[in-house]
């Protein structure tokens, strides 16, 4: 395939799989816009072997972390590759100079999910987080043309990504639970009595609506770190952060403003508040710039 090709499959992935990465992407310059599509194809693949998803729907087969990984590993050694994610990973890596541990962390993240894992306590719950978003934050800033040496930018790039999934726990709660999967710390559980199967009686409402505070409190001081790094990003990548922050910060606390009523159905934006979103961010980047 050709790189046109490899693109064309990335963009088609992107597409299907997330409004709001997509709504992102637009407003990167071509080139950095074509490599964050690279990426989400390999993330979004990855993630839907993981969970045995198609575009992140569905229950099937959950496929073997293991695997993923030593495909990542080839498509990281320029090996030959068949499949579209690694040729994309491939087409990524020889464009970018992409510190492989990122790779490896994200896959961490999924061989957690594989082993039925659930933090103890919020330092497991950030670890987790940074594994399966915070590390795709630090190689979204390669990307966009952070050096791999500039370490205190690379932390706040990894505060993007884990707000970003502090949200998603948020929101997909119910999901996760029926799907066998819990990432609440299991210390708030048990300081408020509850466990899986309890968590959503209606008796249990003040308490899950409180862990759920909590989440989106930590949600509120990651993306505080994530905001002190956007200065070091292009314009047009710094609008296209500060506008991702928005959206996702958007979903995370309208699941805090719904309370229990947060997970009768999907939280979502609209296609008309994602655009109101752009005014602010594009006032808060050209500020940052002057940093």
């Amino acid at each position: 395939m050709t790189r046109d090709d490899i693109i064309a499959g990335a963009r088609d992935a992107i597409q299907n799989g997330s409004k709001s990465f997509r709504a992102a992407s637009r407003l990167f310059d071509q080139t950095t816009r074509e490599r964050a599509w690279l990426l989400y194809c390999w993330c979004r693949h990855c993630d839907d072997v993981a969970d045995g998803q198609t575009y992140g729907f569905g229950q099937g087969l959950r496929g073997n972390v293991s695997v993923l990984r030593g495909k990542t590993r080839a498509a990281a050694a320029g090996e030959e590759v068949s499949e579209l994610p690694f040729m994309a990973l491939k087409q990524l890596l020889s464009e970018c100079p992409i510190p492989e541990r990122f790779l490896e962390d994200h896959l961490r993240g999924f061989a957690l999910d594989e082993g039925g894992w659930q933090p103890l306590n919020e330092q497991d719950l950030a670890l987790y987080c940074y594994y399966v978003a915070g590390a795709v934050g630090c190689i979204m800033a390669v990307l966009m043309g952070v050096a791999p040496e500039e370490e205190e930018t690379l932390e706040h790039a990894a505060d993007l990504g884990i707000a970003f999934q502090l949200s998603n726990i948020a929101r997909d709660i119910r999901e996760d639970l029926n799907a066998g999967r819990c990432y609440l710390p299991l210390s708030w559980m048990e300081e408020f009595g509850v466990n899986r199967e309890t968590l959503f009686k209606p008796e249990n409402a003040k308490a899950l609506t409180t862990m759920v505070g909590r989440l989106i409190e930590q949600v509120r001081v990651h993306e505080e770190g994530a905001r002190q790094g956007v200065s070091k990003l292009p314009f047009r990548s710094r609008l296209a952060v500060l506008s991702a922050l928005r959206i996702y910060g958007a979903i995370g606390r309208r699941v805090g403003e719904l309370g229990s009523a947060a997970w009768d159905e999907r939280v979502t934006v609209s296609k008309m508040r994602k655009l109101s979103f752009v005014v602010p961010s594009f006032a808060e980047a050209v500020a940052a710039g002057y940093r």
